[in-house]
């Protein structure tokens, strides 16, 4: 084979990944854009915020901590907090106690975020655990890494076919036929399509949408030390960018795979949200767009060999994920497929592992 391990799939999941093997075989991944994280990983929120998920996802967020706090650059401090009306006291509860939050004073909340709208806010809620994830820094450094031992990094590169050899695999692309002994399908929301084309049983992934809205800095404010922030039970969400301010209507509209754009009246909806509970309006918007968050049919991130083809190797359904369990998911995904101990739990190994759907 002229590969030991192919990966289709150019975001944060499949780069991170090449990373780690490269430097025990040949590596090649395909990335189906002209970019790397041209889809879900390239319009993140870019937060690590580890106690945000099921319990499978945030121990694996915080198995991720140790190599991204010696990563130099690659985080910044954020902060999060979370904001509630007083008919929301068993919701905002619940948000606190799962992301272990302090509550505070509207007042206190005020000082921080000074556009608050103290007459609809009662209920906030701040913790200083989260931090901002420099992706390009991130991404950017898997991929000198997958070069530098000789693999390839191949964009422009999407699959039209997939044929089972003996000992590997031939993937078809309109840049030429790769081999490989070990596919890696960490595809995004096409996650499902690669394995139909492998002749590999689908999971049942379900990508889902989520607009964003990038608005100027709410009254002229400087809003770099802002924390994001979520309404509670998250219906939006808001966090500094650049100058200005991201609002998301945190929603989750089940697509088919493809390249997502905001839907015009969810994105007006959650926008009315967030004004809801701020004193300046939303005049105008200065960029859009919207991404599929893809999560399997228990939302907990899919790793591992499949159960029938043991060389066709899952690695999907990081849903919102992606970012901040990158770096104890890649390390998961090599051991296994290096055959070496992993480093996490077993009971984690389990809950992550495709024998879970049979």
């Amino acid at each position: 084979m002229e590969h030991d391990f192919l990966i289709i799939g150019g975001g944060i999941a499949g780069v991170s990944a090449a990373a780690r093997l490269a430097e025990f075989g040949k590596v090649l991944v395909l990335e189906a854009e002209g970019a790397l994280a041209h889809h879900a990983s390239g319009r993140s929120a870019a937060l690590f915020e580890p106690r945000y998920g099921l319990p499978a996802v945030v121990e694996l967020s915080l198995a991720s901590e140790p190599e991204f706090r010696a990563a130099a650059g690659v985080l910044s401090p954020r902060g999060m907090m979370i904001l509630g009306r007083a008919d929301q006291e068993e919701i905002f509860a619940r948000d606190v106690a799962a992301m272990g939050l302090e509550p505070v004073s509207v007042e206190a909340a005020r000082a921080m975020v000074p556009v608050i709208n103290p007459q609809v806010v009662a209920l906030a809620a701040h913790a200083d655990h989260a931090w901002d994830i420099d992706t390009d820094l991130l991404l950017q450094g898997h991929a000198r890494r997958v070069k530098a031992s000789d693999g390839q990094v191949i964009t422009d590169a999407r699959v039209t076919a997939i044929d089972r050899l003996p000992g590997g695999w031939r993937v078809s692309t309109g840049k030429g036929e790769f081999t490989a002994r070990v596919l890696v399908n960490a595809a995004g929301a096409w996650v499902d399509v690669v394995a139909e084309m492998a002749g590999v049983q689908p999971l049942g992934f379900t990508p889902l949408r989520r607009s964003m809205a990038r608005i100027p800095a709410p009254g002229g404010h400087d809003v770099s030390r802002w924390p994001m922030i979520f309404g509670a039970g998250e219906t939006w969400y808001a966090k500094p960018d650049a100058g200005a301010l991201i609002v998301s209507p945190a929603e989750e509209h089940a697509m088919d795979p493809h390249d997502a754009w905001a839907d015009d009246m969810v994105l007006a909806e959650g926008l009315a949200r967030y004004e809801e509970m701020m004193t300046e309006p939303v005049t105008r918007l200065l960029a859009n767009w919207a991404g599929l968050r893809t999560f399997s049919p228990d939302r907990v991130l899919v790793i591992g060999p499949d159960v029938r083809q043991a060389d066709f190797f899952w690695l999907a359904g990081q849903g919102g994920y992606g970012f901040q369990t990158s770096p104890a998911a890649s390390r998961l995904a090599a051991d296994l497929i290096l055959g070496r101990a992993p480093e996490v739990p077993g009971s984690l190994v389990a809950a992550l592992s495709p024998v879970r759907f049979g």
